[in-house]
């Protein structure tokens, strides 16, 4: 397992809960947030695309969209977004084009795949390729407790 400090390790558990809470409210279960570099969290987003019937609603566009309103391209470029899975393709190019320095991510997209709870509209596209090769690509760290990620979809 990549060294993650015991505040990163909880920070990527509290997207768990953001996912479970997603869950609840209908939408598949997804969950980020965006922590500076003490570890305080500053946004939190879950996956609305059912409840705010939009398909771009996930919660790494959510945080990437709020992030941008709220923090310059210098501050971005110190923070990390922690994310329950590895982000699609979409919210990939979002988090690379922000210009957030880092990402944590729990469950990989293969195991993802294999989930007994299908997830709609799978990318076949690596969002971890599409961050680790735009310009100025932010640094990526994943999959990380994904046991406990998949555990989510089955709670």
């Amino acid at each position: 397992m990549t060294n993650l400090t015991a505040t990163e390790l909880q920070l990527l558990r509290s997207c768990f809960d953001l996912a479970r809470a997603a869950k609840q409210c209908g939408d598949t279960p997804f969950g980020a947030c965006l922590a500076d570099q003490n570890g305080t969290v500053l946004l939190e987003s879950s996956n609305t695309t059912v409840t705010n019937q939009d398909v771009t609603a996930h919660a790494e566009i959510d945080l990437v969209r709020a992030a941008s309103k709220s923090y310059s391209p210098a501050e971005l470029e110190k923070m990390t977004l922690f994310s329950s899975a590895e982000p699609c393709a979409m919210c990939a190019g979002a988090i690379a084009w922000s210009g957030i320095g880092r990402i944590v991510y729990a469950l990989g997209s293969e195991r993802v795949e294999k989930l007994d709870q299908p997830v709609p509209h799978l990318p076949t596209v690596s969002g971890r390729k599409i961050m680790e090769t735009a310009k100025g690509a932010p640094t990526v760290i994943g999959p990380v407790l994904e046991d406990e990620a998949a555990a989510v979809f089955s709670d």
